[in-house]
C-alpha cells in the first residue's frame, strides 16, 4: 500500500517542523489548517500560515470540524491526516475520513501528560523527562494506539521553552521514522496504557500566581515553567502585580512571602528560601531583582509579609 495525499493541522513551531520534515520526504500535502494568532498571546513562533504560503500548498485558518471543512476533505479523500500542535479538539466526522487513519503528534511520553500544555505541566511538576509521542486520534484526547515516542531530559535548570526546543527535535525524528512507515502499511501500532498515565488541562495566566506556602523548589519549578514566553509566574505588593522572571531555590529559612535580604533578594517559602534574580513590577521594565531602589516605606511593606 502507497499512501501519500495528506492533510496537515499545524501550529507553532512544532508544526512547521513536522511539516518541513513531510516535505523533505516528498508527501504531497493537499491541504493545511492552522489557527489565527490570537492577539493576547505573544507570537514568538513561526507560522504555519507562512509556510504554506512559501510552497505553495493552499491553507485554511477556519475550524477543521466546520460543515463545509468535513465536505471539502472528504472530496480531497486523503490517504492521513496528521495533527502538529493544532489546538482544536478534531471530531469523529472528520477522524473518519483519512483512508489510512488520523494522528497526532503530542508533546509528551505518553501516556503520562495526556491534554493540554504537556511541556509547561511536566516542567512545574519537576518532571526529569518527557517526550514526543505520534499515536493515532480517537474520541478520547491522547488515548489512541502509539505509532513511535522518543524520549527527551528534563536539566533541573531547564525552562519550558527549552524543553519545548527538545520536544520539538524530538517530533521531528519521530514523524522522520514514522511516515516511511505509515506510507507502506508497516507502522507498528501499540494500545495506549491510560490508568499508567495522567492528564492535565490548560493553564491560564492566573494559574501562574506563586504560593510562598510552597517549598521553594515547588516555586522554582512553577518560574521556569511559565517564564518567557509565557504568562509568568507572579505576586503582589502594594497592590501591584510583580512577575518572577528568574529565580533559583537555595537552602535557609524564613516566614513564607517574606523579603530576608534585598541584594541578592531572598524571599522565605514554606520550605528553603528563593532568591529572585530578575521581576517585573506591573507598568514598568522587568530588571535584575537586586537593582530595586529601596526606600523605607518599600521596606516596611516588604517586612510586613504577604498573606
Amino acid at each position: 500500500m502507497k499512501a501519500n495525499k495528506l492533510i496537515i493541522c499545524a501550529y507553532h513551531n512544532l508544526g512547521c517542523r513536522c511539516i518541513e520534515e513531510l516535505l523533505r520526504q516528498g508527501v504531497e500535502i493537499a491541504l493545511i489548517f492552522t489557527h489565527e494568532d490570537s492577539p493576547t498571546e505573544e507570537i514568538w513562533f513561526d507560522s504555519v500560515a507562512d509556510l504554506a504560503e512559501r510552497h505553495g500548498i493552499p491553507c485554511l485558518k477556519s475550524d477543521i470540524n466546520a460543515p463545509e471543512n468535513v465536505e471539502r476533505l472528504r472530496d480531497i479523500s486523503p490517504a492521513f491526516l496528521f495533527s502538529f500542535y493544532y489546538r482544536n479538539m478534531i471530531k469523529p466526522a472528520v477522524l473518519g475520513i483519512p483512508a489510512h487513519g488520523a494522528l497526532n503528534l503530542h508533546g509528551s511520553y505518553l501516556p503520562k501528560y495526556r491534554g493540554r500544555v504537556p511541556v509547561n505541566w511536566a516542567v512545574i511538576n519537576g518532571e526529569t523527562e518527557t517526550g514526543a509521542t505520534l499515536h493515532y486520534m480517537v474520541d478520547k484526547p491522547d488515548a489512541g494506539d502509539i505509532v513511535d515516542q522518543e524520549k527527551v531530559e528534563i536539566a533541573f535548570t531547564d525552562t519550558a521553552l527549552d524543553v519545548f526546543h527538545k520536544v520539538t527535535a524530538a517530533a521531528v525524528a519521530v514523524v522522520s521514522r514514522s511516515w516511511p512507515l505509515l506510507r507502506e502499511g508497516k507502522a507498528g501500532r501499540v494500545r495506549m496504557k491510560l490508568t499508567e498515565g495522567s492528564y492535565f488541562g490548560g493553564r491560564k495566566p492566573e494559574d501562574g500566581r506563586i504560593d510562598w506556602n510552597r517549598s521553594a523548589v515547588e516555586i522554582y519549578n512553577l518560574v521556569r515553567g511559565v517564564t518567557h514566553p509565557y504568562p509568568g509566574a507572579f505576586t503582589h505588593l502594594d497592590g501591584k502585580k510583580v512577575t518572577v522572571w528568574s529565580a533559583r531555590p537555595v537552602d535557609g529559612q524564613g516566614k513564607s512571602g517574606c523579603i530576608l535580604s534585598y541584594s541578592p533578594m531572598m524571599v522565605g517559602t514554606g520550605s528553603g528560601l528563593i532568591e529572585v534574580i530578575s521581576l517585573q513590577i506591573e507598568g514598568e521594565e522587568e530588571i535584575a531583582a537586586d537593582q530595586l531602589v529601596w526606600n523605607a516605606e518599600k521596606q516596611a511593606s516588604f517586612d510586613s509579609c504577604q498573606e
